[in-house]
This record gives structure tokens, C-alpha cells and sequence, in this order.
């Protein structure tokens, strides 16, 4: 991984051409401008990935993470995620929450390696073009431990 960046040294363009290349529906560079300047937002990025959190009192969120198809199954998903959850807990969070869909299996998988259990779900969150939405699981970390 290389060095983060600040998140004033991060272009919204960038994340959001690496978000259109992880994700089928990816998310505009409008809308990490507008992410970007909210007060406890931050990104962790590399070369082929970055972790977006937002960090509110004493819980953190992760909005998204994106690697690049070629450059997974190589850990840098659990790097930029052990890097946020560090930085969101030298922030004062105490723990840190995200929304996976419930056939995801490999970002579940990450996420259960990296120490995330599950607390909750949304159902029939992620609409799927075509079929039946896919429920959204909460899942929750524990930084203060």
C-alpha cells in the first residue's frame, strides 16, 4: 500500500474512477467532492484501492472500500481497512460499523477476518436489476478493545 494520502490531496475523480472499476454501480466524483468535505470524513488509499470512513463522536462508519478487480485477493482490502479502523480510533471511535450485502461472500469474508461480527440487517436493501434485493448486513468492530 502505498503512503495515505490527506484527504485535501485526493481527488474526487480518482476514487471515482477506482470505485467504477470495483463496483457495477459505482458512485459519482460529485459525490466523493461532496463526501470529501464533510467534518470527520477521511479516505486511506493505494494504488488500486481506498477505504472511505466517516467518524461522528465515538462511532465510525465506512461509507466504502474499493479495490481494483486485478489487484484483489491480495490483502490490500484488510490493509486500507486496518489502517481506517486505526485512524478512526486515534479519532476517539469506539467502534466502527459498515452495510455489506448478504451475497458478498468475499467482502464478508474480509470482513470477518478483520474481527467484524454481524449486528443487524436490512432487508431487501440492494436492489438487483432483474431479481430479488439482497438484504444488508450491519456488521460492527469493536476499536476500544
Amino acid at each position: 500500500m502505498t503512503r495515505p494520502e490527506s484527504v485535501a490531496a485526493i481527488s474526487a475523480e480518482t476514487l471515482a474512477d477506482l470505485h467504477a472499476a470495483a463496483f457495477a454501480a459505482p458512485w459519482t466524483a460529485g459525490t466523493f467532492a461532496e463526501l470529501l468535505v464533510q467534518p470527520g470524513v477521511f479516505a486511506e488509499t493505494a494504488d488500486d484501492g481506498f477505504i472511505l470512513i466517516r467518524v461522528v463522536a465515538d462511532e465510525a462508519e465506512i461509507l466504502t472500500l474499493a479495490v481494483r478487480p486485478e489487484a484483489r485477493r491480495r490483502g490490500l482490502g484488510a490493509r486500507l481497512a486496518a489502517a481506517a479502523a486505526a485512524r478512526a480510533a486515534a479519532l476517539g471511535a469506539e467502534r466502527l460499523f459498515l452495510e455489506v450485502a448478504q451475497d458478498n461472500a468475499a467482502a464478508r469474508g474480509l470482513y470477518a477476518r478483520s474481527g467484524f461480527v454481524e449486528v443487524g440487517r436490512r432487508r431487501g436493501y440492494y436492489a438487483r436489476p432483474g431479481a430479488t434485493a439482497v438484504d444488508a448486513l450491519t456488521l460492527a468492530l469493536n476499536l476500544s478493545a
